[in-house]
């Protein structure tokens, strides 16, 4: 598959498969209980504590693993339902056009002028025993909007199409025609929406984790940097209690990252081919610019440079005599 050859792509994809690892063995390959307190109490990494503990003893790495499995479920759920959400919107607003676009249009406006991280505090501090999938819940509320522009505006481009006509003409149903037809053309936008999605909600968990808007006693990486700004780790210079938590937010962000640009250089035959020989055109001294045709340097005659009339120096003549007008027109 094209898609899983591509370098971005691939090394995203073993990033994230990692941390999915992580979360699905965490709680079992866990060194200690996360909540419970020992006697070496902000004591820096050891090889009995690989990443330090806390103010009170509890291990670092423990509530690490475990705190994955919270940040990636919430994460994943949230982007499968967005996504769900932003498909039936999108392409049904696209589609049916009429009244339909223009209500499920106006509604998803409505959705995209709002602000999301307000409204997903607003919502969550309501509910202060919301669980994970309550909080993913919350999430994809706000997160289904933009992705539902987009696949509107490609299903608008789609429906007049010679395949979709002669599939009406055929007499095929809605259901095959938008099954069959319509949303496999629409597959690298879906799966796109459905990464960004996921990382707005992973930033979105650890931001109401880490002001303390979600429940702190479930562990995640937010609730680890809660706990570490709460009782000044960076004053106390114990960078061990949010450096790893702050990594791994970075590695997960960087791999959805990686994971989007691949599907980008999937879809786009330029990008995808500028890609592909990227490494022979730099070979050639060609520097791969996207819109732009490229052009080797050296294969270029250098311009010669124009001689500036010295001072007093007389300006040629102009001939225009008719033996000259003449030859000219002859030419």
């Amino acid at each position: 598959m094209g898609f899983v050859r591509n370098r971005k792509s691939l090394t995203g994809l073993i990033i994230l498969g990692f941390f999915v690892l992580i979360a699905i063995i965490g709680p079992w390959i866990a060194p200690y209980d996360p909540d419970a307190l020992g006697d070496a109490t902000l004591a820096p990494p050891s090889p009995e504590h690989w990443l330090g503990t806390t103010q009170v003893g509890q291990d670092i790495l423990s509530q690490l693993l475990v705190g994955t499995r919270g940040v990636l479920v919430v994460g994943f759920v949230s982007g499968a339902i967005a996504t769900f959400l932003a498909v039936i919107v999108g392409v049904t607003a696209g589609y049916v056009g009429g009244v339909t676009d223009e209500v499920l249009s106006a509604l998803a406006n409505i959705f995209l002028v709002i602000p999301a991280l307000p409204l997903i505090i607003i919502i969550s501090s309501q509910l202060p025993s919301a669980g994970e999938f309550t909080t993913a819940a919350v999430i994809s509320i706000t997160a289904w909007a933009w992705g539902s522009r987009i696949l509107r505006a490609q299903t608008l481009s789609l429906r007049n199409r010679d395949f979709i006509q002669a599939s009406r003409a055929n007499g095929e149903s809605l259901w095959r025609i938008v099954t069959v037809e319509i949303l496999p053309n629409l597959t690298a936008i879906i799966a796109s929406s459905f990464v960004g999605t996921v990382t707005f909600a992973i930033l979105s968990e650890i931001t109401l984790a880490f002001i303390g808007v979600a429940s702190i006693s479930d562990w995640n990486w937010g609730t680890i940097l809660f706990w570490a700004q709460s009782n000044q780790a960076l004053a106390r210079g114990a960078w061990w209690w949010f450096v790893p938590a702050g990594l791994c937010i970075a590695l997960v962000g960087m791999a959805l990252a990686l994971i989007n640009f691949g599907i980008d250089e999937y879809v786009s035959p330029r990008l995808r081919t500028t890609a592909a020989r990227s490494r022979d055109l730099k070979r050639l001294g060609i520097t791969p610019r996207v819109g732009f045709t490229p052009v080797a340097r050296g294969h270029l005659a250098p311009p010669k440079p124009r001689r500036r009339p010295k001072p007093h120096e007389p300006i040629p003549a102009i001939d225009t005599s008719f033996a000259m007008i003449e030859e000219e027109a002859s030419r």
